[in-house]
């Protein structure tokens, strides 16, 4: 049994950083998913997939998998790639390239 720890990144459809500072505990699957036959569903036997469990802090975290033996890896969260702009930069008399309709 092992899980990854980790902090959700803010999705495409936020402009804020709601939900980001907190820890995701999330397992690894045991078992590979299986499609139904008749349905085209997929599906799982392992009931610790479903399970998600969040923390304030890092070292929270940490300290619940080792208190439970659970083998654990961190992924710490990357800095975002590309700059905050705000909509008046389109407009500054020192850009590189001109903007225009």
């Amino acid at each position: 049994m092992s899980a990854r720890i980790f902090s959700p990144a803010k999705t495409a459809m936020q402009s804020g950083k709601a939900k980001t500072g907190q820890w995701v505990l999330e397992f690894d699957p045991a078992q590979p998913r299986t499609i139904d036959p008749l349905m085209g569903y997929t599906s799982s036997t392992d009931m610790r997939s479903q399970i998600r469990l969040t923390f304030p802090s890092l070292e929270e975290a940490v300290a619940y998998a080792e208190k439970n033996d659970v083998a654990y890896r961190v992924q710490l969260p990357q800095e975002p790639r590309r700059r905050p702009m705000s909509y008046t930069e389109n407009f500054r008399y020192d850009r590189k390239m001109p903007w225009t309709h």
